[in-house]
């Protein structure tokens, strides 16, 4: 089968439109690879596609850096959505949106990726009970109990103790439950991502932990779908291994922030597999807002953790 190889017509920003020949049009939500040699940091670059605009001209959103992009470059459509590594060779290492590892090791031998765009659970498969998770946090589960397959938020200003909450909360998971977790940094600042990883290696929690990034100095694209990639992941071990899954997502203001800040521009999708209900999927039916619960299969709770550094944090500049 021949490449669908389209041309790229106007670039603005993270923002690529690409024109594809007639009856060749790729559908929204795959992938296109671009060759930028005009940029040593960024030469395979990956862009999603968001909107048809007619014409033969598909809106897409760039996961790297655009400089060095110009009229007439090659755009080859996979015919796929972008895919991640899943599988227990994740556990204790840090991959970006594309699941490229970014810890500097070689890349895990997986024997699978999974697409991050997946349908959300059926009814079926989703639990009708209200089941307890026993964190083994005496003050948590007396008074404020997570709910298996729910969502919590944590909030709180810089420095009073997030993160040491999240490392205990991954140890315990582990310990007492045999579960794993994945943590997602939404727009984290790379200070923050690195002070985390070497934090939950030097307290032995890593090993049972993946960790997916999309930093502050990132295109919105990539902020945008790297909690889509942390997902995905979550949703593996839940789903072949059998798992309780933790995951974990820093901070949720910021995803939506990412996502919203693209509406101007084109039209975003929504977060189907975890928002709530009112929100419709990509092929417009509509999902509820605790679906990843599944009941044959345990659970994953994930955790919204939303910082107040506006305000607080000592080093904004970071």
């Amino acid at each position: 089968m021949s490449e669908n190889i389209g041309k790229i017509v106007q670039v603005i920003g993270a923002v690529v439109d690409v024109a594809f020949p007639d009856g060749h049009l790729p559908n929204i939500l795959t992938a296109l690879e671009i060759k930028n040699p005009n940029n040593s940091d960024a030469p395979d670059l990956i862009c999603e596609v968001a909107q048809h605009l007619g014409d033969d001209v598909v809106r897409t959103i760039a996961m790297d850096a655009t400089e060095g992009l110009v009229r007439g470059m090659d755009a080859i459509a996979t015919g796929a959505p972008i895919s991640v590594p899943v599988g227990e060779n994740t556990l204790g290492r840090m991959f970006n949106v594309l699941g490229e590892p970014i810890d500097e090791v070689e890349p895990p031998q997986t024997e699978e990726k999974w697409a991050i765009h997946r349908p959300a659970p059926s009814f079926e498969e989703q639990a009708t009970s209200q089941e307890m998770l026993e964190t083994g946090i005496k003050v948590v589960d007396l008074l404020c109990p997570y709910q298996k397959g729910g969502k919590i938020g944590l909030f709180g200003g810089a420095g009073v103790g997030k993160t040491v909450l999240i490392q205990e909360l991954i140890h315990n998971i582990a310990t007492q439950h045999g579960g794993y977790s994945v943590f997602t940094g939404v727009g984290e600042r790379t200070r923050e991502g690195n002070d985390l990883y070497y934090e939950m290696k030097e307290s032995g929690v890593i090993d049972k932990t993946t960790m997916v990034f999309g930093q502050m100095n990132e295109p919105p694209g990539a902020r945008m779908r790297v909690a889509l990639a942390g997902l995905t992941m979550a949703e593996y071990f839940r789903d072949r291994g059998g798992k309780d899954v933790l995951l974990f997502v820093d901070n949720i203001f910021r995803f939506h922030t990412d996502r919203f800040r693209g509406i101007s521009t084109f039209r975003t999708y929504a977060f189907s597999r975890w928002l709530p209900a009112d929100t419709a999927d990509r092929d417009g039916s509509s999902s509820g807002a605790y679906h990843i619960n599944k009941e044959r299969f345990n659970h994953i709770g994930s955790g919204r953790i939303c910082a107040a550094d506006d305000l607080t944090d000592p080093a904004p500049a970071t």
